[in-house]
């Protein structure tokens, strides 16, 4: 079943989240924490995707 975003922000699971999360900026900090180590990762994946194709390892096609 498809819950639209907007329909899941007013229900009550958003209350018991934020009181299960508290005030503490722990879970703020942790999910920021992980988006930059994601980031990170994403960049040196695709560097290395990016060279295994200059060095003719994988063949790549643009726009495909």
């Amino acid at each position: 079943m498809h819950t639209s975003p907007g329909r899941r922000a007013r229900s009550g699971y958003r209350i018991a989240i934020a009181a299960y999360l508290g005030t503490a900026d722990t879970f703020d900090q942790s999910v920021a924490d992980f988006a930059l180590t994601y980031a990170d990762r994403t960049t040196s994946d695709h560097a290395a995707l990016s060279a295994a194709i200059a060095a003719g390892v994988v063949t790549a096609a643009p726009g495909e």
